[in-house]
Parts: structure tokens; sequence; C-alpha cells
């Protein structure tokens, strides 16, 4: 059984594009600058290479699955490279030969009169040490069939490790889904322009460690396509992290509003408000049900906790804070439908999460300005009266019609967290993260990091992005820390304050 690396994605630019806008820039860079689509080619061929050599050294026997478009005359290259470094290649074939692309048969041919192995694709060799995916690239459309399913299901059965060129075969390019099935690679070079999809859904478990060339592209014929989406990550987004004034007081970071905790649900709240604490936010004030009290000063002294049963007593608290957090632990009986309405009628910023989300579902003509939102998929489904199923087929579009319906700042969480204000900027996928966060808890911390960066002064749409970031590069410290199996919402305290005070 391959074990695989959790995926990296440091040194990786920010822009992200869809695979028609990177068919587009590679058209232009051959018409308009005139280099060769055979050369781009070779680049990629070689620049892969170059990354096989340094991740796997010791391996000798490389094997090429290569189809008859572009990715496949890519894989050429590739093996005609291992081969002249003294490595033995065979390339097996999808796709009939006669079929092979015009660019892609200039290297073909070349593999062909040097004596290279290519064969017809009858299952990979079990001496195999590593696997080259060049089988379709971004241009599949639809569910994997025939020979090419039987390939990539060959490659994920196999035991040697996997190299994907540009992209996984089978793994959507613009949504991240998988199309019937997918090659799950341990390392994908990706060309020219990164992916969306390789960011968000079933990606993450398809890509492996991403890298990037741009095939020495001009960076004139970028300026052609607009950004369809920004990779977001917390050494990025860190450094809007600038020192505190010595001169600098409480009053100056903001104060949370942290709204819900029904009976047995109050260690919600409780994790909201500490994260926000914890996060930078000056004051923090948990308003909870009276029996959550005691608890909570017994295990956060810092914090201020007011005892609300009937509705009208939050009206004091509200008074004196600049951003509510409601809905964690809020639950959908009287006393959270109460509260969660109280919230409504505040002119106060708001951020919404669990069943403060819940409770909006059944208000979708209610839209505000002034929140952010941050469902997971379940959520984001009741939201848009529609099921998971069809929120996981394409979370791009999901997250633009949450932000079309409700309007604000929205935050849909899954594995590459989606990140879409009111502005003109493109959606924002968070590559940071890691499966050891799918605990309960971990939405309460990201709500309560988000309202802390919102009342210490940053917009909605860099409140939701820092927050995201910094919540999902904690995840990813306390995991290097003790693993990722048991990993709670708790343990990423620590590393939610080390990170936001960045050297």
């Amino acid at each position: 059984m391959k074990v695989r690396p959790m995926p990296r994605s440091d040194r990786l630019p920010s822009a992200l594009y869809t695979a028609a806008q990177v068919r587009e820039l590679d058209r232009q860079t051959i018409e308009r600058f005139g280099i060769p689509a055979p050369e781009l080619m070779q680049r990629a061929g070689a620049a892969a290479f170059e990354l096989l050599r340094k991740r796997w050294p010791d391996a000798r026997r490389v094997c090429v699955l290569a189809g008859t478009g572009n990715n496949g005359g890519d894989g050429f290259v590739l093996a005609r490279l291992a081969r002249e470094a003294g490595l033995e290649a065979a390339v097996l074939q999808l796709g009939e030969r006669e079929a092979i692309s015009e660019t892609a048969r200039v290297h073909a041919t070349a593999w062909d009169a040097a004596g290279g192995e290519w064969r017809r694709f009858d299952g990979i060799p079990g001496d195999c040490e590593l696997i080259v995916d060049a089988m379709l690239g971004t241009g599949l459309q639809r569910d994997l069939g025939g020979e090419f399913k039987a390939a990539v299901e060959a490659v994920n059965a196999h035991r040697a490790p996997v190299l994907a060129m540009d992209i996984p075969t089978g793994l959507d390019a613009d949504r991240g889904t998988i199309l019937g099935a997918a090659v799950r690679a341990d390392l994908s070079v990706s060309f020219i322009g990164l992916k969306r999809g390789m960011f968000t859904a079933d990606a993450v478990d398809c890509c492996g460690e991403i890298r990037f060339d741009a095939l020495e592209v001009p960076a004139a014929v970028y300026a052609s396509q607009i950004l369809s989406a920004r990779r977001i990550d917390w050494a990025q987004q860190s450094t809007r992290m600038s020192p505190r004034r010595r001169s600098a007081h409480k009053g100056h970071f903001g104060h949370v509003l942290v709204v819900g905790g029904d009976h047995g649900y109050g260690g919600a709240p409780l994790l909201a408000a500490r994260a926000s604490a914890r996060a930078g936010a000056g004051l923090v004030t948990l308003a909870t049900r009276k029996r959550h009290v005691s608890g909570v000063l017994a295990v956060v002294p810092e914090l201020m906790v007011h005892a609300v049963g009937r509705h009208a007593e939050l009206d004091p608290v509200v008074a004196h804070c600049n951003v509510i957090l409601a809905g964690p632990g809020l639950g959908r009986a009287a006393w959270g439908r109460r509260l969660f309405e109280q919230v409504l009628a505040q002119q106060r910023p708001l951020v919404l999460d669990a069943d403060a989300l819940n409770l909006l579902s059944e208000h979708p003509g209610l839209s505000r300005d002034d929140w952010v939102l941050t469902p997971h998929p379940g959520e984001a489904a009741r939201l848009l009266q529609t099921c998971i199923a069809e929120i996981h087929a394409d979370r791009f579009a999901a997250v633009e019609a949450l932000q079309r319906r409700y309007g604000g700042c929205v935050v849909l969480k899954g594995a590459g967290t989606l990140v879409l204000g009111s502005g003109s900027r493109p959606v924002a996928v968070c590559s940071d993260g890691n499966p050891g966060m799918a605990s309960g808890g971990m939405g309460d911390v990201l709500a309560g990091v988000i309202a802390s960066f919102m009342a210490q002064g940053w917009s909605f749409s860099e409140a939701a992005e820092l927050g995201v970031c910094l919540h999902a590069a904690a995840g990813d410290a306390a995991a290097r820390a003790d693993g990722e199996r048991g990993l709670l919402a708790s343990d990423l305290m620590p590393y939610l304050r080390r990170l936001v005070n960045p050297a």
C-alpha cells in the first residue's frame, strides 16, 4: 500500500486558471511569440524529468502511460530523456498511434527512431519502479471508460509511486472532481498556468505534492487572462501581520460577542470565543445559557460570560461589541431561534456559523452586505435548497451562488476552502489544511478567528481569507507535531497564537 505525502504548495504562484484559459495561454505563446508547440512540449517533458530525478533519484525502471494528445507528447519527451540518462524507460500507449496529435507525433517519432520501447498498454509490469501519467491532461470532459479507466485502476493498484504530467488523468481541471476514476499521484507538475481544480474537492486526494513550471512563457501572455481564482495560504497572508504599536491597548483590537451554546452544546461557543481571543481580539464576550457560565470561566477566565435566558437579555451585551458571531451550539429550538432573530436585528457586522446558517436557510430571501457566512457543504446545500452531492460537484459554482443569494462574504468550508466576497476579486482557494481537521469543533474555531480579524479592523473578505489560512496553517502545525488522527479543535489554540505573531 502506497503512503502518500501531505500535499505541499510552497513556492507556487497564486494565479489559478480554468483549462480553457490555459489552452488560450498556450495558443498565444505559440502564435504571438513564435515559440513552437514542440518546443513547449520539450520544455514540459524536461521540467517533469528534472523533478522526477530529484524526487526519486534511485528509480531505474520508468513506465510512461501516454495518450494520443499533447499530454502524451510530454510523456514521450520524458521517456526519451530518461533513456538518455541511462534509465530503463518504456512507453505504454493508450489510444491508436494513428490518432496521435501533430505536435505529439514529433516527439513520438523521435522516441521510435531512437529505438525506445513503445507498446500498447496491456497492464503495468510488476518491476516498474516509477509510473508517469501522461494519458489525458486537462482535456477530459466526461467520465472515463474503456482502456483509460482500466489504466487508471492499474496505476492506483500498483506499488510504484506516480508522477502526473500537468494534472492527474480523470480529474476535472476546473472543478476538482473525479470523472469516473482518477489517478492518485504522488507528485503532479502543472505547466504554464495552475489549474483551479487542483486545490479543492477530490483533487486533494489525487494531486499529491504539486509543483509548477511556467515553461519560460513570456509574462505578457498572462495579461490576456483574468484570473479564474486565487490560491491563498498562510505564508502569503501572514505578511499582513505587522507588529503592534507599543502604546496599544485592548480597545484598539475590537470586541467580539459570541452567541450560542444551548443546553448540551456549551463547548462550541467556548471554542469560538477562545479562538477569537487567541487570534488577537482585544475583548471577547460569550452570551450563553446560564448553566455554562461557571464552566467557561473555569477554563478561560479571560472571557466575559453573560447568561442569556430571554432574548432581551442580549441587548446590553450587544451595545459594547463591534462584531457578533452567532451559531456555535445555538440549536434550532425556541431559545436559539429567538437569539438568532435578535442578532439579525442588530446593526453590527456578523459572522454566521453552524445553526445560525441552518436558521438562515429558512429565510432564503434575506441578504446583507455586512456579514460573513461560513457553511460546510451540508449547510451550503440547505442554504441553496439542494443536496450535498450538487455542492461537491462544483464548489466554485456553489460559493458563487451563495454569495449572489445572501450577499456579504461566503466561506465554503471543506478540502480546499473557498472564500468569495462581494467585490470584483475572484474566488480564493486555500491550499493549506489536512484531513486531521475533519473533527468536531474545527468550524467553531474558524468562525471565531474570522470574527477576531473583523473586530481588529480588517474588511470582511480580508478577515475571511486571513482566518481561513491561519486556521488551516494551525491545523497543519498541530498535525506535524502529533499526527493527524486524534487532532482536536482545541489543539489549534497554541498554534493560532504562535502563527499570528510572525517573527
